[in-house]
């Protein structure tokens, strides 16, 4: 299992970072790699991104949403993977902490996905966590 992590402060208070952050269909909104993502009821969503020159789309489910505090989410299909942003309010405003786990069971894909997920998954989670700091 591989783990992606990133932080970051916002100058917001926890309830308005997490009003933001729960409402996942706007996340299209936050990141150039994110082209749709579809509502598909119950806490489900069908995510369509745009990444190492592929197009991917998979399922998730919010498995919990904890105001103001945990959003947590985990695939249906697709890579196995496990998310988690987690908010404590700090001096400055809310810490946001996001960690990402996936497994792959082919130990070749996943040196070469290691590789590529890192600095993608990063990219897409400052370019998140810069613009919904733009919409507090």
């Amino acid at each position: 299992m591989a783990t992606i992590e990133h932080s970051a402060i916002l100058k917001a208070p926890p309830e308005r970072v997490f009003a933001l952050l729960e409402r996942v269909e706007d996340f299209a909104d936050y990141s150039d790699l994110i082209h749709a993502i579809e509502p598909l009821g119950e806490d489900r969503y069908r995510w369509h991104v745009r990444a190492v020159g592929r197009d991917w789309h998979f399922d998730v489910a919010v498995t919990e949403s904890r105001a103001p505090e945990v959003l947590s989410w985990e695939s249906l299909d697709g890579v196995e993977n496990q998310g988690c942003y987690r908010l404590t309010p700090v001096k400055e405003g809310t810490e946001v902490a996001l960690t990402l786990t996936y497994v792959l069971r082919n130990k070749l894909v996943e040196k070469a996905v290691n590789k590529a997920a890192r600095p993608l998954v990063g990219r897409v989670s400052r370019q998140i966590l810069e613009r919904v700091e733009e919409r507090l």
